[in-house]
């Protein structure tokens, strides 16, 4: 039995979930889940500025068309993260500030894109976050079938409907809903020991504690050495 091309009850990462996980970087979230889950760097936020972090209300879609797009907005709930696998075309731009502004107005936590948009300045204005591998002007068709609430592959990572989507100036990162929930003791121990170190680099202990040991292991240095 086939499955339907339009998925509606997955089950999203809690509200009280985003709520704590938004609260970190990125960055960090990446560093404990593995290091892993970070999109390619090619998709990258509009502007420097913006940030977002909710479920991820997943749509796949052929090159240049936005059909399933319009279907999505019609569809996600509130605080939900469009993540269109646009197969990475920048031929055209699959939205711009008409759909946009739809995203913003249904109370949608941001979108992110592998493919194009445009309007970007009207867009920076509109201080919605939009995450994309870049612009273009060429307008999208509006005619292939493709598919909502299914797994897709964004930046080359795997995200299924529902995961945490997270992105700021560094890029965007995915981690499983079931998951995120378990990081957030570690995201916060990881948080409060950078910020010890930055401190103690700051007082002018600048030498990693670590690398003498990973210079003799990695055959740089013979054991007792130092740099």
């Amino acid at each position: 039995m086939s499955l339907p091309n339009l998925n509606q009850t997955f089950e999203r990462v809690s509200a009280t979930v985003v709520a704590q996980a938004a609260k970190f970087q990125p960055a960090i979230l990446a560093d404990v889940a593995g290091r892993r889950g970070a999109l390619h760097g090619r998709i990258k936020a509009l502007r420097p500025s913006m940030k977002l972090a909710g479920p991820a209300f997943t749509v796949e879609v052929r090159p240049g068309d936005n059909l399933m797009i319009h279907a999505a907005l019609a569809l996600a709930q509130p605080g939900d993260v469009l993540v269109i696998d646009g197969k990475g075309d920048q031929t055209s731009a699959l939205m711009g500030t008409i759909m946009m502004s739809a995203a913003r107005q249904r109370g949608l936590a941001g979108v992110v894109i592998d493919g194009a948009v445009r309007d970007s300045l009207e867009l920076e204005e509109m201080k919605f976050p939009v995450f994309s591998v870049g612009t273009n002007p060429n307008g999208p068709t509006k005619e292939v079938a493709g598919r909502i609430g299914h797994p897709v592959c964004v930046g080359g990572v795997t995200v299924y409907p529902g995961d945490y989507v997270c992105g700021d100036a560094d890029g965007v990162v995915v981690v499983e809903r079931e998951k995120i929930e378990s990081l957030l003791a570690a995201a916060e121990h990881k948080e409060a020991a950078e910020a010890k170190r930055i401190a103690q680099i700051k007082e002018g202990n600048t030498a990693a504690p670590w690398l003498l040991a990973s210079l003799v292991t990695a055959g740089v240095l013979k054991q007792g050495e130092t740099l």
